[in-house]
């Protein structure tokens, strides 16, 4: 019993940790979009308007749920849920500090791409169910788009596995600092184990773990639908996409899918290349740094830090970059990433065998 008790206690601290987020980051979104443009952004509600967001979620939660007449009704309540519980238990594999992951699954990153690929289906269920041309429109290129990015960013997710030989989260974060059992070589030739710090992470064991790197995030801002690949919500083509027709608490759901998407797909990151809750400090001589900023208390920090981190490039990026148009968008994936992707795995392959 208290076995069942504690998972159902981890999902509820996560689900809740998920809101948390979702009011920061729109009110931080609102925030770095206002320095960006020259404005002040939420300054009313609460200091500085931090009650904003609070104020906008308390409006969400009194609308009416408006279910259109000629909508299927099924599909069209059940697309916000299965949407944001496909990127909800994403979270499950998740690691976030030495022996700290709500589920210890050894082929965890496989868990992770086979579950928000998930959210697909709840997409065009809610383009479909709302029998709205522009809803559907709007899901046809969200799937076509998601579907198409999903193949960059596993190749390029793929060539670290390669090198780490392992699927598990925890497994490939452990080996990237100096709780690792095994070798670690910075850019393959220098021996980096002992000291730990920025230089035993993923993305400098190899020197084309770089692009991979940024293979991944570029593709990954594709499947959260974040500028400059938001098309599917392109309000100027669109009319706000899949989601025109949901009010309310659906539409709540739908936003809180894309916030916590921004926070799983940079995590991964994170997590495959940024050295995962490991310090970025190194031994150095009897300085040792890395020694004393590791543990679960510190992996928590280091995690969150580093994630919150490609989050904010992520909004700098929505609010610095044009949109891309549908045509530029599916070039850039399968004449550009897709080929050098493909290529970052090969090397890995042959990294492996012969400089490991």
């Amino acid at each position: 019993m208290n076995f069942y008790l504690t998972y159902l206690l981890v999902a509820i601290g996560l689900f809740v940790f998920l809101a948390f987020f979702t009011m920061f980051g729109v009110y931080a979104e609102r925030k770095v979009s206002a320095f960006i443009q020259g404005r002040l952004g939420p300054t009313e509600v609460g200091k500085y308007g931090l009650l904003q967001t609070a104020a906008d979620m308390l409006k969400l939660l009194q609308k009416e749920m408006i279910i259109p007449t000629a909508a299927d009704k099924v599909l069209f309540l059940m697309a916000p849920v299965i949407i944001f519980v496909a990127v909800y238990l994403g979270f499950a594999a998740l690691p976030w500090a030495p022996g700290l992951v709500p589920a210890k699954i050894n082929i965890g990153l496989y868990y992770i791409l086979a579950i928000i690929s998930i959210e697909t289906l709840g997409i065009l269920m809610a383009g479909w169910g709302s029998n709205n041309k522009y809803s559907i429109l709007g899901a046809m290129r969200s799937a076509a788009q998601i579907i198409s990015y999903e193949i960059p960013a596993g190749f390029a997710l793929i060539s670290v596995v390669m090198i780490a030989q392992s699927l598990d989260l925890q497994t490939i974060s452990i080996q990237q600092g100096i709780l690792s059992a095994e070798k670690i070589k910075f850019l393959g030739f220098w021996d980096v184990t002992a000291n730990g710090g920025i230089l035993s992470w993923n993305i400098f064991r190899a020197p084309h773990l770089i692009i991979a790197f940024v293979i991944y995030f570029i593709a990954s801002l594709a499947e959260s639908n974040r500028a400059p690949f938001d098309i599917p919500e392109a309000e100027s083509e669109l009319v706000a996409g899949f989601h025109t027709e949901f009010t309310a608490l659906q539409f709540a759901l739908v936003f809180l899918a894309e916030y916590a998407m921004m926070f799983l797909v940079s995590m991964v990151g994170v997590i495959l290349f940024l050295g995962a809750w490991n310090t970025p400090l190194p031994n150095i001589g009897a300085v040792r740094l890395a020694d004393w900023t590791t543990g679960t208390a510190w992996g928590i920090f280091w995690i969150a830090i580093k994630t919150l981190g490609l989050i904010g490039l992520q909004m700098w990026i929505r609010w610095t970059l044009p949109r891309l148009r549908v045509d530029q968008l599916m070039n850039l994936c399968w004449k550009v990433l897709t080929p050098l992707a493909f290529v970052c795995m090969l090397i890995s392959g042959i990294w492996r065998l012969w400089l490991m």
